[in-house]
């Protein structure tokens, strides 16, 4: 068994894309390969085969491994839901709410229990790929860590630092951290990768051996701005706040950027459409008049992020789209927010009460402690679909006589008398070909018909390709059997 734990110079270094490459690229070399964040922060999540939620780049990375993934590969997730709170998913379940305040004694004794998931992964494959979160530069959130340095002690797992070079400032980057590391924790680092590299790699050599000689560290690759990192679902929505609207489609399709905006990589297959313009709307824009469909996206907290929606005006932008012909659809806490009511009688997301909805949708909504995460399978529009339910919250009401989706376990969402306005709780439809063909033809498009899956395992074999090239992959096989030792 071997073990290996990327860590970065900062957030968005380009990790969970690393970690899926090198998945696939060490499973093509006939190694069982498994992927591991012990701690993760996203409200972009996926379901697991044991009814439990991780996050979205582990689900992603476990596909690269040719393996369903599983709720040990994520043992700890936070789910932002305001400022200073987060949800608590541990082991795949919701485990309470914390809070800036107590973030850091809540974390400590849940150490042992990322350990007990780790070492169940680790006894059932020949290496574990281990993702870090932020940096260990983060010194002020040292004590009590498990998501990087805590973790790499606790099981003595080699680390490789990954430098964002695209980002500017590289080499302070990568010797700067070295420099803010207690010894003991710089001991953990044994090597640096350079990723998101442009142009002639002979222009950085002296940078690359500037680094090797003031941190002490080896280089084990300059890696090239992967192209093909654009096929994958992203993670985090740092990557919507560069992502504005665009028109280089023949019909947009128009989403806005809502605050605790949740699984917005259900809309990444609608990327592979030749005929759609997809417009990420960001705060202080209004909803393109233009658009043929809105979609309202999932939300981690649907009462506030309705109430943000207001504030930038695209409720009135919303309702004169819908006055003008233009389809609306909801995803989960956006389909709520199509309804008549939201109610929150318990305080789930907030201070208990109820808020009137966007009163497109003939429904209502009451949020509930339960939480419905499975897999599903059925029809939607005529089309078979596969996709997940991950929400809280029950909705009823007239228009759910004409569900949107028959699912196995029942009927799901909504379907608005005028045939314009959708609403389903179901994620992931967009990845079924047929349903993105049957919901585009309502807004005239013909769709490409391109197969998301077939796209997604392509990009990541083309990762793999290039990681072959550009990175010491045996002394990375060798380096990750130091892990124990």
């Amino acid at each position: 068994m071997g073990a290996l734990m990327l860590q970065g110079t900062g957030s968005d270094v380009g990790k969970s894309v690393l970690v899926a490459g090198l998945c696939r690229a060490l499973t093509n070399r006939g190694l069982r390969v498994r992927p591991f964040k012990p701690q993760n922060m996203s409200n972009n999540a996926a379901v697991t085969e044991d009814g439990g939620e991780i996050g979205r780049a582990q689900a992603l990375q476990a596909l690269a491994c040719r393996v369903a993934p599983h709720t040990d590969m994520n043992p700890v997730l936070l789910k932002p839901q305001a400022d200073r709170t987060s949800q608590l998913v541990v082991n795949g379940k919701v485990r309470g709410t914390l809070h800036a305040g107590n973030f850091r004694e809540a974390r400590r004794p849940l150490l042992g229990e990322v350990l007990a998931s780790y070492r169940r992964l680790a006894a059932a494959c020949d290496l574990v790929l281990v993702e870090g979160a932020g940096s260990p530069a983060e010194i002020n959130l040292r004590a009590g860590d498990i998501a990087n340095m805590g973790f790499a002690r606790a099981e003595n797992v080699p680390v490789l630092l990954v430098g964002d070079i695209d980002r500017g400032g590289v080499i302070a980057a990568v010797v700067g951290t070295r420099a803010v590391l207690a010894p003991d924790d710089a001991a953990m680092i044994r090597g640096f990768l350079i990723n998101k590299f442009r142009g002639d790699p002979a222009l950085f050599a002296d940078g690359y051996a500037q680094i090797e000689e003031r941190a002490g560290w080896r280089g084990y690759g300059l890696i090239p701005w992967l192209r093909d990192a654009a096929r994958l679902p992203s993670e985090d929505a740092v990557v919507l706040e560069r992502r504005g609207p665009t028109r280089e489609g023949r019909i947009v399709i128009a989403c806005p950027m809502l605050p605790r905006i949740a699984n917005f990589d259900d809309l990444d297959p609608l990327k592979l459409e030749p005929g759609v313009s997809l417009a990420m709307i960001p705060p202080g824009q209004p909803l393109p008049g233009d658009a043929a469909l809105v979609i309202l996206p999932g939300s981690k907290a649907t009462i506030a992020d309705l109430a943000a929606f207001r504030e930038q005006g695209w409720d009135i932008d919303l309702l004169a789209h819908h006055r003008r012909g233009g389809a609306v659809l909801g995803i989960c806490g956006g389909y709520q927010m199509l309804g008549r009511t939201i109610a929150d009688p318990e305080g789930i997301e907030g201070p208990p009460g109820a808020v009137p909805g966007l009163g497109l949708l003939e429904v209502e909504t009451v949020m509930t402690r339960d939480k419905a995460l499975r897999p599903v399978q059925g029809t939607a529009l005529g089309a078979a679909i596969r996709g997940y339910e991950m929400h809280m919250g029950v909705t009823t009401g007239r228009d759910t006589a004409r569900p949107f989706a028959a699912l196995e376990n029942g009927p799901d969402g909504a379907l608005a008398a005028d045939g314009r306005v959708f609403g389903t709780y179901l994620h992931g439809l967009f990845t079924s070909t047929e349903l993105r063909r049957a919901l585009l033809a309502r807004i005239g498009i013909t769709s490409a018909g391109t197969d998301y899956a077939a796209s997604v395992d392509a990009a990541l074999d083309a990762i793999a390709a290039e990681l072959e090239a550009h990175v010491d992959i045996p002394a990375l096989i060798a380096l990750s059997r130091e892990a124990r030792s």
